[in-house]
């Protein structure tokens, strides 16, 4: 590839914008006292920090997969003067780094760490004559002379050869973080060590290392496997199942991040306005919230997205490429859902703010003639900020399933663009069959339910440290662990 021209689509574009605003909000979390003590007591859980590593490693693989280009087409013999041209076809760095199982497409279906097709066809003999059997594939186990000696013994080389390729590089990021660590705590490197291994440190820091050293080892092992094997199997068109899972990580947090914060501007100003105002504001707020919520979800949701794909497709030419378009239709979807699930925020947020417009400083606000929006943004807000965080991390999960349902009956992403819900939903015919197709829904399983169960697990602490009423058991407990000791 000689050179490369930029694309930047419309969730690229969001992502980046998501990705600024969490490290604003870090940062401002940073500057308040009782933001920092919620956060540490996030991060002393173990479970949330173990999760978190999961939730790091989606993060990472969705935005590699989210840096887009289109390769430099070669150049003609005598035309080296000409303009350059480009590829229709967009591409990742995530492609780039996993082009062996990008372009290793067999003919059709075939098992995990399968050396033979999964069905059988005629197949031309040396002699001329033509016999139905399984067919070697043309890329998976091809350099294996004897697969059915040699492929055990291959695969537990390759698998342990790239666990340990990973092994070297934890040992390295662990040291580096026990460096950090120490310098922190003012203390020597050995001691911190020792603590992180002991689990006596304020940040569950043993929990983080000990899954980070899981999935590298996982990582590597099945990167390696892919170099010679397709270790999902392949699906009815040959396509590496283990690459479809890799291309779905980042849809499902886009689904999953995009729709929040959608969700969150509506949910936040109607719950606002319903608890402040009240009066007509509240009853016509919660008349169009009840409506919504009595329509069924998917119906509404596949409602409004078919029209959505209706009026893309009577403006295809406004895109260039069959990637943007269903970028396009990926982002409406987004939109699409967000805007049907705030709901819930808005109702929590309607009833604290019930509760908060009577406090002392509220009232002293309003003695002083402070205006109703100032008074929502600087002292109703922040004391139910709780709410917000707890919903967000708690609809997360609930949104990207969302997405696997509405590919699952035909109203999700675009056809071309690889989601767990397109997965699942191509998967249908193959466990009718005989013998079952297994591993494209496996692996669809697999993954998805990993990064569901993380963001519960992280989401749990999450309401754990910030839900005022469990702050008074929380600290029973630590008065009971202080008088124990």
């Amino acid at each position: 590839m000689n050179g490369f021209q930029v694309v930047i689509l419309w969730s690229d574009a969001l992502l980046a914008v998501l990705l600024l605003a969490c490290c604003a909000g870090i940062a401002a979390a940073l500057r308040r006292e009782h933001l920092r003590r919620a956060w540490r007591a996030v991060f002393a859980n173990r479970s949330a920090m173990a999760a978190l590593v999961v939730l790091l490693a989606y993060l990472v693989v969705a935005l590699l997969d989210s840096l887009h280009f289109r390769p430099e087409l070669p150049r003609q013999e005598g035309a080296a003067d000409a303009p350059a041209q480009y590829s229709v076809e967009v591409l990742s760095v995530l492609d780039v780094a996993l082009a062996r199982m990008r372009t290793a497409r067999e003919d059709s279906y075939s098992a995990p760490f399968a050396t033979h097709a999964f069905q059988k066809r005629m197949i031309e003999m040396p002699d001329g004559t033509q016999r139905r059997d399984y067919p070697r594939l043309q890329f998976g186990g091809a350099h294996l002379a004897d697969p059915a000696a040699d492929r055990g013994a291959d695969i537990a080389r390759r698998g342990l050869g790239g666990a340990a390729a990973r092994i070297a590089l934890w040992i390295v990021m662990a040291g580096a973080l026990a460096a950090l660590v120490a310098r922190a705590r003012r203390e020597p490197v050995r001691r911190t060590l020792g603590a992180i291994l002991r689990g006596d440190t304020p940040i569950a820091w043993n929990a983080f290392g000990w899954m980070l050293l899981l999935v590298l080892c996982v990582g590597g092992a099945l990167f390696a496997l892919s170099g010679a094997y397709h270790v999902f199997g392949t699906d009815a068109t040959g396509n590496d199942v283990l690459y479809q899972t890799f291309k779905a990580m980042r849809i499902a947090l886009l689904i999953g991040t995009l729709a929040t914060f959608v969700v969150l501007p509506l949910g936040i100003g109607l719950g606002l306005a319903a608890g402040y105002f009240g009066g007509w504001v509240d009853d016509l707020i919660q008349y169009v919230y009840t409506v919504i919520s009595s329509i069924p979800y998917v119906l509404l949701v596949a409602a409004s997205a078919l029209m959505m794909q209706l009026v893309i497709e009577q403006h295809a030419q406004i895109f260039d490429t069959a990637a943007a378009r269903a970028d396009a239709r990926l982002v409406s979807l987004c939109v699409i859902i967000g805007a049907i699930s705030w709901t819930t925020l808005c109702r929590l947020l309607r009833a604290e703010t019930l509760k908060l417009r009577e406090t002392d400083y509220v009232q002293a606000a309003r003695c002083f003639g402070v205006s109703g929006v100032r008074i929502m943004l600087r002292h109703i807000l922040p004391n139910a900020f709780h709410i917000v965080l707890i919903t967000v991390v708690l609809e997360f999960s609930g949104l990207v399933l969302a997405e696997a349902v509405l590919s699952y009956v035909g109203v999700g992403v675009d056809p071309t663009t690889i989601s767990f819900g397109t997965m699942i939903n191509n998967a249908r015919g193959e466990l009718a069959q005989d013998p079952v197709i297994w591993w494209s829904i496996t692996a669809a399983f697999v993954f998805m339910v990993s990064l569901v169960l993380a963001a519960n697990l992280f989401a749990d602490a999450v309401r754990e440290a910030f839900d005022p009423r469990g702050a008074v058991p929380r600290r029973r407990r630590r008065v009971a662990q202080e008088s124990a000791a």
